[in-house]
């Protein structure tokens, strides 16, 4: 077969005696799973290696996987905003695929079918999701977080059609990612750790492998948003003749979450000193006082945290829990009023099998965060963590102000 007369875009390169060919495709293509199937099924190729990590590969391979998910101990983790992520992830992918008829990833499973049918080594070159958004995370100043995962829910609101025209404009490699091409390219902040990082981290592993395997021609399907960026990282790679000992400290690097700043630790602690020592001041003026600044903390914090559960359309118990939690949990930063109200919601509204299998699917669709038991306490956790964050500042400026 000769591949260079597909219709996706592909470039060939030679590591030692190894041919790499890297295939672009559109991850929501009618076209793209078929050429997978077709350069595969030619016989040309002895290794495959594909644009999954090993999370999404698994999921993939077990789309029940989610079902067996502990959701409580995801919340109790600290890993609800990372899962709230990539379910948006997912749900703009669905929509997409939605419009077209075919499966997000279809061309990677088909990768993966044929890989195991005709007995091929198949390398998993992507660098984890969750790693990923993570250094996004870090990588942008705080006041900037937000955009990241507004823009996500952004993306799944949203009720623009998508032209199939624009989905095979991917193909010629000049767009971003798919699901993050309409803010990613407007950061350089985000562009770095979401593509031209992963760029260098495919390259990293489609050379070690080449070095190590040294299969005689490999096959690497990516995004076509991926193409330049690893054609280029491999160049460099191959020019420099570099050890692969090397590529395994850089892929160890590029595998690094970057630490927090330790003043994000302490301030949480200090608000609640402040807020304390504002009860006591009060108390020590008088004790009409003192109460009512009591009283002011906990009709605001436990209010916003109730709208919040309100918003997310939670049991009428989580409300009434989220106006009981939050004043006291804003008090001990070490749990939060989202995770209480979360696991409240759970007890009242358990969610079923059936809602972990047909999470994926509803929230394709901005309604189905709200109908999905699932996605509703990740939402419950959401709106009430943000009311009583907002709860808590607000309070706060009122007792000093009554202070002062």
């Amino acid at each position: 077969m000769d591949t260079t007369h597909s219709d996706e875009p592909i470039v060939e390169l030679e590591i030692g005696d190894s041919r790499i060919t890297l295939l672009g495709t559109a991850h929501v293509s009618r076209h793209s799973a078929n050429t997978v199937d077709r350069m595969i099924e030619s016989g040309e190729f002895d290794a495959v290696a594909i644009e999954l990590c090993e999370g999404r590969y698994n999921n993939i391979r077990d789309p029940d996987a989610l079902a067996k998910m502990d959701l409580f101990k995801v919340i109790r983790a600290g890993k609800a905003p990372m899962v709230m992520a990539s379910l948006a992830l997912s749900a703009f992918q669905q929509r997409l695929a939605d419009q077209f008829g075919i499966e997000p990833g279809a061309e990677m499973r088909m990768a993966m079918e044929k890989a195991e049918e005709k007995d091929l080594p198949l390398f998993k070159i992507d660098r984890d999701i969750g790693v990923t958004l993570k250094r996004v995370y870090r990588s942008v100043p705080w006041w900037q977080r937000f955009s990241i995962f507004s823009g996500l829910l952004a993306s799944v609101v949203s009720k623009e059609k998508i032209e199939e025209a624009d989905i095979e404009k991917l193909k010629e490699g000049d767009m971003l990612e798919t699901t993050f091409q309409e803010f990613a390219e407007t950061s350089s902040e985000i562009y770095g750790p979401l593509i031209d990082e992963r760029d260098r981290y495919m390259a990293d592993e489609i050379y070690a492998a080449v070095k190590v395997e040294k299969p005689k021609h490999l096959l690497a399907i990516v995004g076509a948003g991926h193409l330049k960026g690893i054609e280029r990282y491999l160049k460099q790679l191959v020019e420099r003749d570099t050890p692969v000992t090397e590529v395994a400290e850089d892929i160890r690097e590029l595998s690094q979450i970057p630490e927090g700043s330790k003043l994000w630790k302490w301030i949480p602690w200090v608000i609640v000193a402040i807020i304390i020592g504002g009860f006591i001041a009060g108390f020590a003026r008088s004790s009409e006082l003192g109460w009512d600044l009591v009283s002011d903390w906990v009709l605001i914090n436990g209010t916003l945290a109730a709208i919040g559960a309100l918003a997310a359309l939670a049991h009428p118990l989580t409300i009434i829990g989220a106006f009981i939690a939050a004043p006291i949990t804003s008090l001990n930063p070490t749990i939060g009023a989202g995770m209480v109200t979360a696991a409240i919601e759970m007890f009242f509204r358990k969610p079923t099998v059936e809602d972990f299998q047909s999470l994926r699917k509803e929230t394709s669709d901005w309604r189905g965060w709200w109908h999905n038991r699932v996605s509703k306490v990740l939402l419950v956790f959401f709106f009430c963590t943000l009311g009583s964050a907002i709860g808590t500042y607000v309070a706060g400026f009122k007792i000093f102000d009554k202070l002062f």
